[in-house]
């Protein structure tokens, strides 16, 4: 069925509802950022396979939002189909409202399904359109009627992420979280895969790069209710969890149970992250609208998954080593590989490394200009071949029962020209800022991104994406709530840092039609132990691989910046030698040389 044909019969829908437009998010009924192929609707309906974009339908015209990561995929992936690409000029900002109240009369209706948006989202949207007279509806479906070929929930069952990684048990985790909600309520509603998953050391495989499984928790004084398919809860398992205090329930069962609560109930929920549908329920009930503890718990990493991540750096180093020495001899022989088959081949090599359980995310291989397309995927059909010439950008990161890892490599594969001298350290000027910052409790990541921006904004260049974000461990990559991002509207700006978050530092510069350029580590912070007060933190630089010396022009480098360099490249081959054969150690010595 062509993009055309699926248009009109979601048009068609919209008159059956009489609705005079339609949004269609990127997002499932757990507010993810990643999604499994159920809930991909905007794709099915677009074919722009971005994970970031919002789809809004009129009846004569149709339009994607998505950001700077994104522009040249969607306007390669919608060329030829009636859907206009809408370029947003702040990221994650909802500028598609606007179009909305400007395209349509008062008196009009908007259409969203209240399954995928927020509470928060909601009372957003009606807040906007009823300034212009529109009214919004979110109780209809209009893609399920359409979507005859929709794919089912995966099937695959959940397991236990043990205690020797997690630190805690989920008994300490629940207590946790009771303690730290202080109300007299009758249950906290967790809709949050990721915040179930770490509350009750449970991992899955429904969401792809993710360990996570579709699911609600119901958090109770003395017992929990986890809502899931139970064919994919294996017996000693679910036996394992009962004794545990956690009652099983079917996942569709949640809505008939939250209907079922007394009225005198009280329910505790987080607006931003329940959606409309379940509130709706739950409306005859006392409810409490609190953000909940778990994410804030969640981002701090506690001694046992510090110790753990720094084991996982070191496995995900040797696995990066080990492909670059790989491609170095598929050049040299002259046996030239496509950027597709350069990510089959790093997965392969993290495929060896004890505990992977995948990748963290499908990895970015860009080649010359595609590195310039800030969220290049290269696919089997269609994938650049990789010459002894020009530059790469890799960012790729894997899973491991012991950590998630995140890094990027940008790397010449011929003397470079001065201009990428000079982008390129720039960039690494940027990094090297954020990763020898010293603060003081309570900065946030707006604060923060500043510094690695700078070095570029002084030469009038920028890049259009936030400087990082939290990591999970054994999660999802892209955690909240803390990061470093320009952006006011979302946690990853406006949250202080604490000890024990892990965060990626990932300043970039990008040369459309040329190349791109990415140095991304995975810092955690840590206090700053040179002042006794203890009230000043800072950040540790905890991937491991060497940056490429070739690319760096040494004489706009500090002495401070070079002892950061040098001090970073000697831990990097400390940590990484004793894991190495001698020739691989070699390699990495002559790459870990000082400046």
């Amino acid at each position: 069925m062509t993009i055309a044909n699926k248009l009109l019969l979601l048009r068609h829908q919209m008159e059956l509802h009489r609705l005079d437009a339609c949004i269609i998010p990127s997002t499932d009924p757990h507010q993810s950022e990643y999604l499994a192929a159920h809930w991909k609707s905007r794709e099915w309906l677009t074919g722009f396979s971005g994970s970031a974009g919002t789809l809004v339908v009129l009846p004569s015209e149709a339009g994607l939002w998505t950001d700077s990561r994104y522009f040249l995929q969607a306007e390669s992936q919608l060329a030829g189909t009636p859907v206009l690409l809408k370029k947003q000029q702040v990221p994650h900002a909802p500028e598609h409202i606007e179009w909305i109240c400007a395209s349509l009369p008062p008196g009009s209706r908007v259409g969203i399904d209240g399954s995928l948006f927020s509470v928060s989202q909601v009372r957003h949207l009606e807040r906007r359109f009823a300034a212009h007279g529109i009214a919004l509806d979110w109780e209809t479906d209009v893609i399920a009627p359409i979507w005859e070929d929709r794919p089912g929930l995966p099937p695959d069952p959940v397991f236990e992420h043990d205690v020797y990684y997690a630190g805690l048990g989920r008994k300490e985790k629940l207590q946790q979280i009771r303690d730290a909600l202080k109300l007299p309520q009758s249950g906290f509603l967790c809709t949050g895969l990721d915040d179930i998953a770490w509350a009750l050391n449970l991992r899955g495989n429904d969401v792809q790069c993710n360990p996570l499984f579709f699911s609600f928790l119901f958090i109770q004084s003395t017992s929990s209710i986890l809502y899931l398919e139970e064919s994919k809860l294996p017996p000693a398992l679910r036996k394992t969890l009962e004794n545990d205090g956690i009652i099983i329930r079917s996942y569709t069962s949640i809505e008939s149970d939250l209907a079922a609560l007394p009225a005198q109930t009280t329910v505790c929920l987080d607006p931003g992250s329940t959606s409309i549908r379940l509130y709706s329920i739950l409306r005859h009930t006392h409810v409490v609208e609190a953000s909940g503890p778990i994410r804030d718990l969640k981002a701090v990493k506690n001694p046992t998954e510090v110790f753990h991540i720094r084991n996982a750096m070191r496995k995900d180093g040797v696995a990066l080593l080990r492909l670059f020495r790989w491609l170095d001899n598929q050049l040299q022989q002259k046996e030239y590989v496509t950027e597709y088959q350069l990510a089959m081949q790093l997965a392969a090599f993290r495929a060896l490394q004890e505990g992977y359980r995948g990748e963290s995310f499908p990895a970015i291989v860009g080649y010359k200009s595609n590195g310039a397309i800030i969220h290049y995927r290269p696919e089997e059909s269609a994938s650049s071949t990789i010459l002894p010439e020009g530059i790469l950008l890799l960012d790729s990161g894997g899973q491991y029962l012991d950590g998630t890892t995140d890094i990027t490599r940008t790397i010449a594969l011929s003397p470079p020209d001065e201009a990428q001298k000079d982008h390129f350290t720039l960039v690494l000027k940027g990094h090297i800022a954020l990763a020898t910052a010293c603060f003081p409790a309570g900065t946030v990541g707006m604060q923060l991104d500043t510094l690695a921006r700078l070095p570029l904004w002084k030469h009038g260049l920028n890049y259009g994406h936030g400087t990082g974000h939290g990591v999970g461990f054994f999660l999802s990559v892209h955690e909240a709530p803390q990061g470093f991002a320009t952006n006011p509207t979302t946690s990853r700006g406006t949250t202080a840092f604490s000890p024990g978050m892990l965060t990626s530092n990932e300043p970039g510069y990008y040369l459309p039609g040329a190349y791109g350029i990415r140095t991304e580590n995975l810092v955690l912070c840590v206090q700053a132990d040179e002042f006794s007060a203890g009230d000043f933190l800072r950040f540790e630089s905890v991937s491991l691989f060497p940056i490429d010396r070739q690319l760096i022009r040494e004489a706009w480098l500090t002495p401070e910046e070079k002892n950061w360099l040098n001090d970073y490249h000697q831990k990097v081959f400390d940590e990484l030698a004793p894991l190495l054969e001698d020739e691989e150690r070699s390699w990495l010595r002559n790459r870990c040389l000082p400046v």
